[in-house]
């Protein structure tokens, strides 16, 4: 795998490039999913369907801004599913942003999954790679992606980072919620699921939390796209991922534009939430 990962990194490097100097504004069109899609949006979904073209091991790849999958090389062995820009929304007000992959063999369940990659557009670029562990790495003056350390969650965590509409929540969330913080925990939420997430493992842990709601009962990240990479990350990591009751790299999505509710954590935070929901 190791071409997908130099194939990610490089397309890295051309979207940090047009976050920083392209137009942000929107475009006319609309993701698979009904998001109006900014010119960004489309611009790095081409960017990284260009480098993955060029991996004869990548049999197919789906994205989040596309309606359909797409074959790349009839002899290859992996596929691949990413969001090309997750929280693009948050580029004009100049807070963090993302990219998200999970490399998958034999089809797109969470069983499947093997490995995962995560980008951060802040103030530095950072990448994440998870195998068996998960390694941090920061983009240096030459274009080069540096090696830093190993992440490791400890067991209980600091931050609290609390998604989706409140008005929407069920009264055992928001009580759990609300226990939580009295319980000491810090709020760290940016709307951004790649920063927010992101800070909980550098920090040592936490909670990040995407319920079912009244507006959108089946949660609103997409499992191939988003939450099973970011399980395979916190599991590697030493923490955990469910959807309120089940393990989430144990769900298969019906279609590749699935979504689900998501609790992401060190492990007291995990049990927490199996409590609450059991």
């Amino acid at each position: 795998m190791t071409e997908i990962f130099e194939a990610i990194k490089k397309s890295a490097i051309r979207i940090r490039e047009a976050i920083e100097f392209d137009d942000t504004g929107y475009s006319e069109d609309q993701n698979a999913t009904g998001d109006t899609q900014l010119k960004l949006d489309i611009k790095s979904d081409i960017i990284i369907e260009e480098e993955f073209r060029k991996i004869p091991s990548i049999k197919e790849i789906v994205s989040e801004e596309k309606n359909d999958k797409t074959p790349l090389h009839v002899e290859g062995h992996y596929l691949i599913g990413y969001d090309p820009l997750d929280g693009s929304s948050l580029i004009d007000v100049n807070l963090s942003v993302g990219s998200i992959f999970g490399i998958y063999e034999g089809g797109y369940a969470g069983k499947n999954l093997i490995a995962s990659v995560y980008v951060v557009y802040g103030p530095r670029v950072e990448l994440v790679i998870a195998t068996d562990k998960v390694r941090m790495y920061r983009l240096n003056k030459s274009d080069e992606f540096v090696y830093l350390k190993d992440i490791v969650l400890n067991e209980k965590g600091k931050l609290n980072a609390p998604g989706s509409t409140q008005m929407c929540w069920e009264p055992k969330h928001k009580k759990m919620i609300d226990d939580i913080f009295a319980d000491g925990y810090r709020l760290r939420y940016s709307g951004g699921m790649v920063p927010d997430l992101h800070q909980i493992l550098l920090k040592g842990g936490g909670l990040f939390s995407y319920p079912s709601t009244s507006d959108a009962p089946k949660g609103k990240l997409r499992l191939i796209f988003e939450v099973f990479p970011f399980a395979f990350v916190y599991e590697k990591a030493g923490g955990g991922s469910v959807d309120g009751k089940n393990r989430i790299l144990d769900l298969t999505p019906e279609h590749p534009h699935d979504t689900s509710p998501c609790f992401f954590g060190s492990n007291s935070e995990v049990q927490r939430v199996l409590k609450t929901y059991e």
